[in-house]
């Protein structure tokens, strides 16, 4: 079982940015897909960015052209840059390893606060 240990998180004011961090345990980490979610209280956790094997990305329409999925396989580790962020963006974020139908794993969350 791959784990996955979350960083970054903290409060920030509108506007301002963070960086995510996930780095994960194991040997599986360059051919699986890693994916970042996320949840508000009250909500159901929702995709927020994914990114494959071969480097193809996709947003949520409520964050394409403020944040940004990479991953550096030489680490093992997934990050996500936000940029512009908004109050609605408060969420704990999970991150997220897909490699197969029995081989995925969660990360344990990072919250998120955007507040003045």
């Amino acid at each position: 079982q791959v784990q996955l240990v979350e960083s970054g998180g903290g409060l920030v004011q509108p506007g301002g940015s963070l960086r995510l961090s996930c780095a994960a345990s194991g040997s599986i980490f360059s051919r699986s897909t890693m994916g970042w979610f996320r949840q508000a209280p009250g909500k159901e956790r929702e995709l927020v960015a994914s990114i494959t094997s071969s480097l193809t990305t996709a947003y949520a329409d409520s964050v394409k052209g403020r944040f940004t999925i990479s991953r550096d396989n030489a680490k093992n580790t997934v990050y996500l840059q936000m940029n512009s962020l908004k109050p609605e963006d408060t969420a704990v974020y999970y991150c997220y390893l897909y490699y197969s139908s029995t081989n995925r794993s969660w990360g344990q969350g990072t919250q998120v606060t955007v507040s003045s």
